[in-house]
């Protein structure tokens, strides 16, 4: 028979090795700290502030001032003054100017206004001369019918009438 194989060994146990202590140091100075500045606290809200109105001032009283009277001042001493007398020019010498001589206008036209003619009866009428008829025909003899023999019947005039 075959030997049996060797069991493994184990592995050691882990053995956990704390790093040695430090070696004691002396302690650090002490160092003085100030305390932290205080936090800047918010500024207060702004209140705003209207001005306080002006103290109402009695008006100054109204003090009426007339205008000073004109100062009286003496009317100018009146000066008569004559009107000068009118200087002695000679009269202007008489210049006869002749009356302008009439504008030539030309005379207007002269209308001949005939009477108006007379009314005369109406004139006869103009004569024209007419030819004589042409000669009649030849003349042809025809014996007149005989007389019809009727009885002879006297008219008499009508009697005359009176208004």
């Amino acid at each position: 028979m075959s030997p049996p194989p060797p069991s493994p060994s184990p592995p050691p146990p882990y053995i956990y090795k704390s790093p040695p202590p430090p070696s004691p140091s002396p302690p650090p100075p002490y160092v003085y700290k100030s305390p932290p500045p205080p936090s800047p606290s918010p500024p207060p809200p702004y209140v705003y502030k209207s001005p306080p109105p002006p103290s109402p001032s009695p008006p100054p009283p109204y003090v009426y001032k007339s205008p000073p009277p004109p100062s009286p001042s003496p009317p100018p001493p009146y000066v008569y003054k004559s009107p000068p007398p009118p200087s002695p020019s000679p009269p202007p010498p008489y210049i006869y100017k002749s009356p302008p001589p009439p504008s030539p206008s030309p005379p207007p036209p002269y209308h001949y206004s005939s009477p108006p003619p007379p009314v005369k009866s109406p004139a006869p009428p103009k004569y024209y001369y007419k030819s004589p008829p042409p000669p009649p025909p030849k003349y042809y003899y025809k014996s007149p019918p005989p007389p019809a023999h009727k009885p002879y019947i006297y008219s008499s005039p009508p009697p005359p009438t009176h208004y």
